[in-house]
């Protein structure tokens, strides 16, 4: 069994802090005060000279409520619209169920890593890292990064898709820059306050689609203005049918349909399950919040997505002329559009408010997550040293500009249609996103070997059902979905050097960086040996900090309700 030096021991070699300097310290005291990803680099270096680092400034609300806000944003309010035009009703309900799988598989994996390990200064990468390949790290950290700047650029433009809703008097670039400053502001404070407003911009949107759903079957059953009882018009043949078949006509061309939406739903979805794992270092009592979050993710994404993707093909028929697609500078969601069908009149105003804030919402985590894989990146060498630098508040600042500066890509949005700009972000993220996912499998498959191997499968503080089986088959599906999602490109008629390139330039930029990075640090091993993977660095001091955490004991049955639900 290979045992790895705990970090406050390699502190000591690699600084050589005094006896006096560890004197009368707990493990969890060093863990306050050194990072433990600083002790876990390329170079074995730690830097003491740090006078700020990250704090543990989220409660459990806030980290279920993050990874809640940046999955149920402009993909399911305004890109759900795209999808639906394309395709049809039933292939986006079937794909928005069939994406919810993978994403349950992908966060089971997360969350045993992480909880297993929630040290501060963590993100994908460093597990990456010490789990299978630094090179492999290197790229994935920056693959994880340039999607979280292109899902910032995307949700400013779907924002600014929404506010023109209203007038076009307005400025494109106006717009975008209110959203971009605000975004800012939430991220550059503290990290206590980030998670305070994204805690209320992600209840507003659940109340929303709450709302939403009830509002589809009232309409269903013919409660609206009009009293006219939808049911599942819109999915009988010919009015205008449940698929759009896709680029052939028969199964072929239904099947086409499904593949394609499966592949667009992902935009929805992805990078969505890391947002907890990137808030573990910062997250209160880890170990008890983590796995909770963890639990109630995807059950909540299953009633929200499921019944949202269904209320849409409700409430809408898929040719519609008002929904998103590059051909029509749609400015408002599928939900907006079914009310306005529907003859009520004030409510469309009000969605579209709230569809804002989701976009608000949205961009706020991502902007919160890629700056945290990129100040972690730092930490290890992977990054300029520049971007470890955080405020007094424990906020990595020059990580958040840096990252934020990207996002201002959205004002692409000013000369093109913002359904093509949409467009453009949605692709190149959700392919990124995809090599993300299939980068974190392969990193849990040799995390769980090592465990099993070193006997200590037990030691895991949660353990999630179906493993390793269900991570093998969701590598399969996502790697598969990688290969094939511009397979439209290849049809004649729908040839574009715009469309491959969103589709696919993300695969050779990844794999540039990796060889890159084998090059630059002549590391030609594919992987460390299984026999040499690290699993107990860290593990000793977080079971410190579990030991101090206190579980809250509800007094009433409110406390009791309020526990449950946050």
């Amino acid at each position: 069994m290979s045992v790895a030096m705990d970090p406050v021991t390699r502190a000591f070699q690699s600084t050589k802090m005094s006896e006096k300097d560890l004197e009368g310290k707990t493990g969890q005291d060093c863990v306050r005060e050194l990072d433990l990803t600083k002790t876990h680099t390329v170079t074995g270096e730690i830097d003491l000279n740090a006078t700020h680092q990250l704090e543990r400034g989220l409660k459990s609300r806030h980290i279920q409520f993050l990874a809640l806000g940046g999955a149920i944003g402009t993909g399911l309010f305004v890109g759900s619209g795209g999808i639906l035009s394309l395709v049809g009703p039933a292939p986006l309900f079937m794909a928005y169920l069939s994406m919810m799988f993978v994403v349950w598989v992908v966060m089971n994996n997360l969350a045993e890593m992480v909880t297993y390990l929630p040290l501060r200064g963590i993100s994908i990468p460093y597990f990456v890292d010490r789990f299978v390949d630094p090179s492999l790290a290197f790229a994935a950290g920056w693959n994880y990064w340039y999607a979280y700047a292109m899902l910032v650029a995307a949700e400013c433009t779907a924002g600014a898709i929404v506010l023109q809703y209203w007038t076009d008097s307005v400025p494109v670039a106006a717009w975008i820059s209110i959203i971009l400053l605000v975004i800012l502001l939430l991220n550059i404070i503290a990290v206590s306050f980030f998670g305070e407003a994204e805690f209320w911009f992600a209840s507003i949107k659940l109340i929303t689609i709450t709302g939403l759903v009830i509002l589809a079957v009232v309409l269903f059953f013919g409660g609206g203005p009009n009293h006219d009882r939808i049911g599942f018009r819109y999915w009988e043949p010919n009015n205008p049918g449940a698929f759009k078949p896709y680029l052939v006509n028969g199964s072929t061309g239904r099947f086409l349909a499904y593949w394609i939406a499966f592949v667009k739903a992902g935009f929805a979805f992805i990078t969505s399950p890391e947002l907890i794992a990137l808030a573990a270092g910062e997250t209160v009592a880890p170990r008890r919040n983590i796995p909770k979050a963890a639990k109630r993710y995807v059950w909540r994404l299953a009633i929200f997505y499921g019944l949202g993707s269904l209320a849409i093909g409700v409430v809408v028929p898929y040719n519609d002329p008002r929904l998103l697609s590059p051909d029509s500078n749609a400015s408002a969601s599928p939900f907006v559009i079914g009310i306005a069908r529907a003859g009520i009149r004030g409510l469309n105003h009000v969605i579209n408010a709230a569809i804002l804030t989701s976009a608000w919402s949205a961009g706020n985590a991502f902007l919160y997550s890629g700056s945290r894989v990129l100040y972690s990146m730092s930490l290890t060498g992977q990054a300029p040293k520049i971007f470890s630098r955080t405020s007094k508040r424990g906020v990595p600042y020059a990580a958040v500009l840096f990252t934020w500066l990207f996002g201002c890509l959205a004002f692409l949005n000013v000369s093109n249609s913002g359904a093509t700009v949409f467009t453009w972000f949605s692709n190149i993220s959700t392919i990124s996103g995809f090599i993300a996912w299939i980068v974190v499998m392969i990193t849990y498959l040799r995390f769980r070997k090592s465990m099993s191997i070193n006997g200590m499968l037990s030691a895991l503080p949660y353990r999630t059902p179906l493993q390793p089986h269900a991570t093998y088959v969701v590598l399969f599906i996502v790697v598969l979905l990688t290969f094939t999602s511009g397979f439209a490109v290849f049809f004649p008629s729908e040839w574009s050097a715009s469309s491959f390139l969103a589709s696919y330039i993300t695969l050779p930029i990844f794999m540039i960086l990796y060889i890159g990075h084998k090059v630059w640090s002549k590391n030609w091993r594919f992987a460390v040996k299984i026999e040499e993977v690290d699993v107990m660095t860290g593990k000793k001091e977080m079971d410190e900090l579990e030991a101090t955490d206190v579980v809250p004991v509800a007094k009433n049955w409110l406390e009791k309700a309020w526990f449950w639900l946050a």
